[in-house]
């Protein structure tokens, strides 16, 4: 007989041997499974390079700025948050109003934080989206209209600038006390609403190699990537520089456009990590097809403990000249201990057969992250596991 574990919380028994098990993704908040069957060895998948990779210096750029959204309909910044009104003041004197901001009292204005991605290779007067969000106390930006706002790199000089009326994809209404609200009132988005004024130069004709960076390192990976843009070439051009880098050689004369677009398109076998991802906010685990997994034997139980209390009034007999009414607390205990529950898996078992014998025995989400956590620290679990 094997020791039980008293402790409320849940400690899975893992018992070892060896499964492979492929790919599936399991969500335990809306009880989905897709099963697969065994298979002997790792199998790669085909990739294109373009979805593996990129090209070094070929890159996005953060964008963000300061400014105000007008025209709220009273659920802008109350007066507590005093750099908004600030800001309208310093804004009001440029365009010649002198006005203090201690004597500004208007709700129809927030401060805003606006955000946007400048793609690479864009050039002045591309339009570009911009994500806008409250920086003070508004209730809901619905309605404003984002006034102009230089957008800035990491360098400290404007790129862009955007301006326009707030899409939010949300409401908040609160009437005597009452409020409903959908979404989040406080982020808009404006579709196209940042002109660029400055692009970030990214010259190709006077390259003498193309270097690509692997999304997920593997020398397995790598070395396939060379040998697929070699054979695409004909000739020996790229080389591996480490896990997670391949160099290609450009010639002089070489049209650097054309040959991305070439070596881009090229299908090479990927061999992704064995991961397992457990979000223990949702409950859901995500299971890669290259994890390999023990057979194993759980024993899974736990011990509820309930305690309620209630509050009873103890009053004086009738009559009485002594005493006098109280309030008393009765407390009661029940405690009840689960039965045991075994999940034995043998040779061959799919990975529909784990799904439903966790769903079988009444695993949570919650219990089905602890016995997986308990089988990474058995060495069960051959994969990374992640917790987010």
């Amino acid at each position: 007989m094997m020791p039980m574990n008293q402790n409320p919380t849940i400690e899975p028994v893992i018992l070892s041997r060896r499964l492979r098990i492929p790919a599936f993704v399991l969500s335990l908040l809306v009880l989905s499974v897709a099963a697969a069957s065994l298979l002997a060895e790792d199998a790669p998948r085909n990739a294109r390079i373009k979805d593996i990779a990129s090209v070094e210096g070929v890159r996005d750029n953060q964008l963000v700025g300061y400014g105000l959204v007008v025209g709220l309909h009273g659920t802008g910044d109350s007066q507590q948050t005093g750099f908004s009104t600030q800001t309208l003041a310093s804004m009001l004197l440029r365009m010649g109003v002198s006005v203090p901001a201690t004597g500004i009292r208007v709700q129809n204005l927030a401060a805003v934080f606006v955000s946007a991605t400048l793609p690479p290779f864009s050039r002045p007067g591309a339009a570009i989206d911009v994500t806008v969000s409250s920086a003070g106390d508004a209730n809901s930006l619905e309605g404003g209209v984002l006034l102009m706002t230089p957008l800035y790199g990491a360098d400290g000089k404007i790129y862009a600038q955007s301006q326009g009326p707030l899409v939010v994809g949300g409401y908040s209404v609160s009437v005597n006390g009452n409020t409903r609200q959908l979404n989040h009132p406080t982020t808009a988005r404006i579709p196209l609403g940042a002109l660029v004024e400055r692009g970030v130069p990214m010259p190709l004709d006077n390259m003498d190699r193309i270097t690509l960076l692997l999304s997920e390192t593997d020398f397995k990976s790598a070395e396939a990537i060379a040998a697929g843009i070699d054979k695409e070439l004909a000739k020996p051009s790229a080389h591996v520089v480490d896990s997670g880098t391949v160099e290609v050689a450009v010639k002089p004369g070489d049209d650097v456009p054309a040959l991305l677009a070439r070596i881009e398109a090229i299908e090479v076998p990927f061999y992704p990590h064995a991961k397992v991802v457990v979000n223990e906010r949702t409950g859901t685990v995500v299971i890669g097809g290259s994890v390999v997994l023990q057979p194993v034997s759980i024993l899974h139980g736990g011990l509820a403990v309930n305690i309620v209390s209630q509050f009873e009034v103890s009053q004086p007999s009738p009559f009485s000249s002594t005493g006098s009414t109280e309030a008393v607390q009765q407390t009661k205990v029940a405690a009840q201990d689960k039965p045991v529950n075994r999940i034995e898996l043998k040779q061959g078992a799919t990975v529909d057969d784990l799904v439903r014998s966790l769903q079988t025995i009444g695993a949570s989400a919650r219990d089905v992250i602890s016995i997986l956590q308990a089988m990474k620290s058995a060495g069960a679990l051959e994969a990374e596991l992640e917790v987010q």
